[in-house]
């Protein structure tokens, strides 16, 4: 009886090992959103074959920009892709396994996969601009299509920040 015990126990802590292995979407933000996105994409038909799925997820990867862009390159989904891991993707998807567990599954053959990130956005309404890093400061600038000229440090960077921001930012009334 004892033993019995035992296995139970045994059996409960490899089922909670393995949960709080599992990946979570923050993990993998890029992939599990575009691998979601993309299967929402896919008609009930294309679902089951696996050969029409990556020709799906090429047609779907010249559309691509930025991080999503990069993630396709990553599986092969792009001409210039140099390897291919697109059945990684196919095969799970056309068995209907969750984007986080074929993310999972991506990530043990290429860890770079869920290296990209998606960069968080400044709310420049509630920021305290002295918190921030000389190098968010010059993005902040960037993403305006602004430039510093002459400064040199911090403090610099967040006057003209301070200048510029009625003309960027839109506060809510």
């Amino acid at each position: 009886m004892r033993t019995w015990h035992m296995v139970v126990v045994i059996g409960f802590l490899a089922t909670l090992a393995q949960t709080s292995l599992a990946l979570k979407e923050e993990d993998c933000e890029v992939c599990v959103k575009t691998v979601r996105r993309f299967a929402d994409s896919l008609d009930d038909s294309t679902k089951k074959d696996y050969k029409q799925i990556e020709t799906a997820f090429k047609k779907f990867c010249k559309t691509q920009k930025n991080k999503e862009h990069r993630f396709c390159y990553y599986l092969g989904g792009l001409e210039e892709s140099a390897t291919g891991i697109l059945n990684e993707l196919s095969k799970p998807l056309s068995w209907s396994m969750p984007a986080e567990k074929i993310c999972e599954k991506l990530k043990k053959k290429d860890a770079q996969i869920c290296d990209l990130r998606y960069e968080k956005q400044i709310d420049l309404n509630s920021v305290d601009l002295k918190k921030l890093k000389v190098r968010d400061l010059k993005k902040i600038l960037n993403d305006w299509d602004e430039s510093c000229d002459g400064c040199l440090e911090k403090g610099d960077f967040i006057k003209r920040i301070e200048e510029l921001k009625p003309k960027y930012s839109r506060s809510e009334l």
